[in-house]
């Protein structure tokens, strides 16, 4: 296939690359050539996708077999792609969230799951990230001429992650000594590697399937505890979990999922967070790896020739929790086990 992937430089679009290429398949990326570095054997095309003049460039005397659109955030922007690129393309992926649900995470969602009311016209200013996200899929299915398939993440991790929450974690972990682990080891997850989302994308591309797909990995494919213990072993850390209670930690008002990331403390407004269902994609052929696999090749891949590779990307998130409030919670927490 011919392929065409907006962004394609770091994390799930790196994966769709070279998964693609893998594949044989043609590849062409399209991004500003800031964030991240091209996988070498692609056609890489710059431009900014806000500006309409790069975007028609793009489309000139080209035509792809799929659209991966892996970056799109705001609904105006997206719409004028689906547009442009609409007669270009058979079908245009859009790489859409959970967040898009209204219900989640309080409660568990299907594809069936209501949706944000967000207009496909809407600005940056015009909602929450779930709110835009849905406003984007409206604009693609409004602008795009062609078959338009939907993919859903839930929490996705792997190598090439520029968003800092895995990486986050295994860097403490490697430090060593008493790390603060959240909550409740045995809280079960729902995780997904970038890569098992990019092959999934891809054989439904090949497919001419269109639709929507949760495409996460199945409830319960980890705990809490499960994926820390793997982080212990593969960075061969002397790392002891100290595994303090979710109050405990609002008593010391520690930020969920930014401070101490991937954590959310138990209550009634995340009670479905890592339920949603995936039976849909499973059937579809959606294949997931054991999270252990991700945790150590996502350590390989920041090792690698002793290269901080994360530290190459542009405007990664400023997650986890300051060392000396860390070291405070750890001892305010001993202190009542005496």
């Amino acid at each position: 296939m011919r392929i065409l992937v907006i962004g394609g430089s770091v994390f799930l679009g790196r994966a769709f690359v070279s998964e693609a290429m893998r594949r044989g398949d043609d590849v062409t990326t399209f991004n500003r050539g800031i964030t991240g570095v091209d996988a070498p054997g692609v056609e890489a095309v710059r431009g900014d996708r806000t500006v309409t003049a790069d975007l028609e460039g793009l489309a000139h005397g080209r035509r792809w077999d799929a659209v991966i659109d892996v970056c799109g955030f705001v609904p105006r922007v997206v719409g004028e792609s689906a547009r442009i690129l609409s007669g270009h393309s058979d079908t245009y992926a859009f790489v859409s969230s959970i967040s898009v649900f209204r219900d989640w995470p309080a409660h568990p969602v299907d594809e069936s799951s209501a949706t944000h009311r967000c207009s496909p016209d809407a600005g940056p200013d015009d909602g929450d990230y779930g709110e835009l996200k849905a406003g984007c899929e409206r604009a693609v299915q409004e602008g795009f001429d062609g078959r338009v398939l939907l993919l859903g993440p839930g929490l996705i991790l792997g190598p090439h992650e520029n968003v800092g929450r895995l990486p986050w974690w295994l860097r403490r972990v490697a430090r060593g000594g008493a790390v603060l682990a959240p909550g409740d080891p045995a809280v079960e997850m729902q995780v997904i590697d970038a890569r098992d989302i990019a092959a999934f994308g891809l054989n439904q591309l090949h497919a001419g399937t269109e639709g929507r797909f949760l495409t996460s990995g199945p409830p319960g494919n980890t705990t809490f505890g499960g994926w820390l213990a793997d982080c212990v072993a593969v960075t061969r850390s002397d790392a002891e979990l100290v595994w303090v209670p979710d109050d405990v930690l609002a008593e010391h008002h520690v930020e969920m999922w930014t401070e101490l990331p991937l954590w959310l403390p138990a209550s009634p407004d995340t009670a479905g967070a890592w339920r949603a269902s995936v039976d849909k994609a499973l059937a579809a052929g959606l294949s997931c790896r054991p999270v252990v696999d991700t945790v150590r090749d996502t350590w390989s891949w920041m090792t690698a020739d002793g290269v901080d590779t994360l530290a190459t990307y542009r405007d990664t998130p400023d997650h986890g929790i300051d060392p000396g409030k860390e070291q405070e919670i750890l001892a305010a927490w001993a202190a009542t086990r005496r």
